[in-house]
């Protein structure tokens, strides 16, 4: 399955070049990021930079790059839906989070943002609340991510690896059927989901992000998403060099993350795991995050063609 980075990027730079198009034009037609049975979306991360991240103005940037799939981070929920701020100090914040849970304007805003997504032909599928199942979250707290995530259709939540947070939340993930679904940095290697960590729950899972794997380890990403691939929702798709060659973050096809043969080995074993685009590479001058985002797809759509 290798394939000639120079070649390949030959090929899609002139689609790439032209792919920028306005939101608008996406109005008639919804967006469609499935190629070859891969589903491609976007960590909502990506757009940072922009300085407008509310649920809208990320809609906005979703049809502008054609995406039909989502990792929507909390930051961009919890306005819409007026999370509560609840101390977790407070004697009852537990109590007042399990009432939140059930309060019916908050859980109509979340079916309102759910709609105005799918209405759009865009699938919330992932939802992240970063800091789940921390020691300072009350169980009301988590119990209260849970319904948000359901409300908004969402079958994963995501947050960073940690065993601890397992260990508490693995029987809460079991109960709602809602994936906790684990991020990587540089910090796991090969035999890292060998260990104890998914065994607190059947619905803890992976979220594999390829590009720090490929910074921080030597061995394959092809042969760790093979091994590990039923306990994995979701993709992060960078592309990073290795340490070799300075961990850098590059555009896709500039770095040594094989991202083409990934996506083609989900397609071929039609693995049921998103490939969610995270933009952290230096945004070229004159282009914006939501170029480059539209350019990863790009890349994608043209790896899977």
């Amino acid at each position: 399955m290798t394939v000639s980075r120079r070649g390949f990027m030959g090929a899609v730079a002139a689609t790439a070049a032209t792919a920028v198009v306005p939101a608008r034009l996406f109005a008639a037609d919804k967006p469609n990021s499935n190629f070859k049975g891969v589903q491609i979306g976007v960590n909502t991360y990506s757009y940072r930079d922009t300085k407008a991240t509310s649920a809208e103005q990320v809609l906005g940037y979703l049809l502008e790059n054609g995406l039909s799939s989502v990792e929507l981070q909390g930051g961009s929920i919890n306005p819409y839906i007026k999370r509560p701020s609840i101390s977790a100090d407070a004697p009852d914040a537990s109590d007042k989070w399990l009432a939140a849970a059930e309060d019916k304007e908050i859980l109509a805003r979340c079916a309102a943002l759910r709609k105005m997504y799918e209405d759009a032909g865009v699938k919330i599928h992932t939802s992240k609340f970063g800091n789940i199942g921390e020691s300072k979250m009350t169980d009301g707290e988590i119990e209260f991510c849970f319904v948000v995530a359901k409300a908004l259709g969402s079958g994963v939540i995501t947050r960073e690896i940690d065993q601890n947070v397992a260990k508490r939340i693995g029987p809460m993930s079991d109960k709602h059927k809602v994936y906790i679904a684990f991020h990587n940095h540089e910090q796991i290697n090969a035999t890292t989901y060998d260990g104890p960590i998914l065994t607190h729950g059947e619905y803890l899972a992976i979220n594999f992000d390829i590009g720090h794997y490929v910074a921080s380890n030597d061995d394959s990403v092809v042969a760790f998403i093979e091994k590990f691939n039923k306990r994995m929702v979701s993709l992060h798709l960078k592309d990073r060099t290795t340490k070799a060659n300075g961990k850098k973050n590059l555009a896709f096809g500039e770095g040594d993350t094989p991202i083409i043969d990934v996506l083609k080995l989900i397609s071929k074993n039609k693995y049921p795991m998103t490939a969610d685009i995270e933009l952290e590479y230096k945004i070229p001058e004159g282009s914006t995050p939501v170029k480059e985002v539209t350019r990863c797809v790009q890349y994608c759509k043209a790896a899977l063609s």
